[in-house]
């Protein structure tokens, strides 16, 4: 029986990089990409077929930021599947990154250089907004989205035969001092990709504690530093030139600088092939890259605690329950 792999941001950058590494380490699967632009994921779909015509390629479409999308895409994927083995919650966004250049270069010059490369911390802010669905655009893409389509999936999820897997592209940007209670989405501060990533390391350690005896586990891993169209996007191509040299340099010192979604994809290959009952809910597993180019996977613990995780949690089942009743009203109203 194949396994089923479902994974959300699949057309482009990581997600892209890994559907054709897991192909390669197993062309028996049934790949299923879950992405917004329909065009691009039947394209992708075609290529992942010619190389692997063994494999078996479908596709979803859901736009993780709009609710009513994610809802029909799990009606579908109801309709589809019986199971799903591995979860890749993939998609994110960071828009309008925009660069504090003062920051940049006076870090160039500090002992907190590979650091600063490393979580891009200090460096980057981004503007916000509304969706229709009246949240916050970055939370709502990184973190809401991928937590109903989890609640929705629950029953292709749990089950006795084989855990499933959730696994999630988080980052070393994901900061505690960017993330509050008080404010889950970010409205008021200036780094919601930031908080969102820190949100989702939360999100995973609740689902561990309320799910795994149910056999659905989560992960969260980093990809690492990589240079793909978003980041080329951050800086005029002359500051490329100038700092590619030093980027190049610090991959000796540094293991963070994966530079391309292929490396990137690394610590999530990895978790296919592992138990997931072995695994340590508290630690976040790194994609890492040697100065001489050689994959290999790294981890750390993550600088949260469980009380913390449950009542973010807790806030996200409250807020599913307020969109579940205002879909609701607007249905009977139509």
């Amino acid at each position: 029986m194949r396994k089923v792999v479902l994974i959300t941001g699949a057309s482009s950058g990581v997600g892209l990089a890994l559907c054709r590494r897991l192909l390669e380490e197993d062309d028996a699967l049934h790949l299923c990409l879950a992405c917004r632009n329909m065009s691009k994921a039947e394209a992708v779909r075609t290529s992942l077929l010619a190389s692997h015509p063994a494999a078996e390629v479908s596709i979803v479409q859901v736009d993780v930021s709009s609710l009513p999308s994610v809802f029909q895409a799990t009606k579908e994927l109801k309709q589809r599947f019986q199971r799903l083995d591995y979860v890749y919650l993939n998609a994110g966004i960071m828009p309008n990154p925009q660069l504090n250049i003062k920051a940049l270069f006076r870090g160039l010059f500090s002992r907190n250089v590979i650091h600063m490369f490393s979580t891009a911390e200090g460096l980057l802010t981004q503007n916000d907004k509304l969706t229709p669905d009246g949240l916050q655009e970055v939370f709502e893409t990184n973190v809401f989205g991928h937590f109903i389509l989890i609640q929705e999936l629950e029953s292709l999820l749990c089950h006795s035969e084989s855990p499933s897997q959730l696994i999630w592209t988080s980052s070393r940007n994901a900061k505690k001092s960017n993330f509050s209670l008080e404010d889950v989405q970010h409205s008021k501060g200036q780094e919601p990709y930031s908080s969102s990533k820190y949100a989702i390391d939360l999100l995973s350690v609740a689902l561990n504690r309320n799910f795994n005896q149910q056999g659905l586990y989560s992960s969260v891993v980093c990809p690492g530093t990589m240079l793909t169209s978003l980041t080329y996007g951050i800086l005029p191509p002359f500051v490329w030139m100038l700092i590619m040299p030093i980027i190049w340099l610090l991959r000796f010192f540094a293991n963070a600088f994966t530079l391309t979604p292929h490396n990137g994809t690394e610590a999530l290959v990895w978790l296919f092939h592992q138990k997931p009952e072995s695994l340590n809910p508290l630690v976040k597993y790194l994609s890492a890259t040697t100065g001489f180019g050689s994959n290999y996977v790294t981890s750390k613990k993550m600088d949260l605690d469980e009380d913390t995780a449950e009542k973010f949690y807790q806030q996200l089942l409250k807020l599913e329950k307020q969109i579940r009743v205002t879909i609701q009203k607007t249905n009977n109203q139509n």
